[in-house]
């Protein structure tokens, strides 16, 4: 699907604040509502709007700290890229996953209350997928910066 300047703003303006109404949009992006309310249900379609979502604070929920896991597999075969997949998939703390190239196969990133909590996740979750060769975790600190998509070109 291309998008034009008008789609692209109206993705940036929900970006910000998808609670926005249609009127505040259409005034953001400079159209009146009924065209902005087509694109929005094209690219929704389309599958450029994949859904909506709330942002929830970790730390409020007692998710405080945050992992990333570098994982090595012992095998590249497609049935073992599958599985170690939907293995992740059954994990709740597992928030994103990442097939990539270079030292590690994977790189993983953890949501869990503190370091016992995440050696309870190893021991009783992680090191229980077959096929992994070595890991290695390194606790997020500080986050530095989290943004949305640069959509304005």
């Amino acid at each position: 699907m291309k998008l034009d300047k008008f789609d692209l703003a109206i993705l940036s303006e929900l970006q910000k604040d998808a609670r926005k109404s249609l009127q505040d949009i259409s005034q953001a992006v400079g159209l009146s509502t009924s065209p902005c309310w087509t694109r929005i249900k094209r690219m929704e379609e389309a599958g450029v709007i994949e859904g909506y979502a709330v942002r929830v604070n970790p730390a409020a929920v007692g998710l405080g700290d945050t992992v990333i896991v570098h994982v090595t597999l012992d095998s590249h075969s497609d049935e073992a890229l599958f599985e170690f997949g939907r293995a992740l998939e059954q994990i709740p703390e597992v928030l994103e996953a990442f097939l990539v190239s270079g030292d590690y196969d994977y790189y993983v990133r953890i949501a869990v209350a503190d370091t016992r909590d995440y050696e309870r996740l190893l021991r009783e979750r992680l090191y229980k997928i077959p096929g992994i060769r070595h890991s290695k975790s390194s606790f997020v600190l500080r986050q530095l910066k989290q943004s949305l998509l640069p959509l304005q070109r």
